[in-house]
């Protein structure tokens, strides 16, 4: 009868372990989804040029709920893209030169070319 209550012991010691690992992984994985993107409001010039530098793209929120992708160089873009200046407002300037986005030569849909 002892030995029956160690397996259940070692069988339920298992099973509440397996669901701790889950629990810390669904836990690590919520609070991956739970970071905010960077905002270029809260950084200087300076630091959103060397965040994408670093990054190569990075989607940075630019004010309230309006962000973009943006780029380090064409390396970034599909094959069929091209580069566009992207200025963006930070701390410290209202016009940043922050690095590139990508569009697509020739389609005009919201008249921002």
């Amino acid at each position: 009868m002892s030995a029956d209550r160690r397996k259940l012991g070692s069988a339920t010691l298992l099973v509440t372990s397996t669901v701790g690992a889950f629990c810390a992984f669904a836990t690590t994985s919520t609070a991956a989804l739970a970071q905010g993107r960077p905002s270029t409001l809260a950084m200087t010039c300076g630091q959103a040029r060397s965040l994408l530098a670093a990054r190569g793209a990075a989607v940075l929120g630019t004010g309230g709920y309006t962000y973009d992708r943006f780029v380090r160089d064409r390396s970034f873009c599909e094959p069929t893209q091209v580069t566009r200046n992207a200025f963006v407002p930070t701390r410290d300037t209202p016009d940043c030169l922050v690095g590139y986005r990508c569009i697509e030569p020739g389609r005009n849909w919201f008249d921002d070319e």
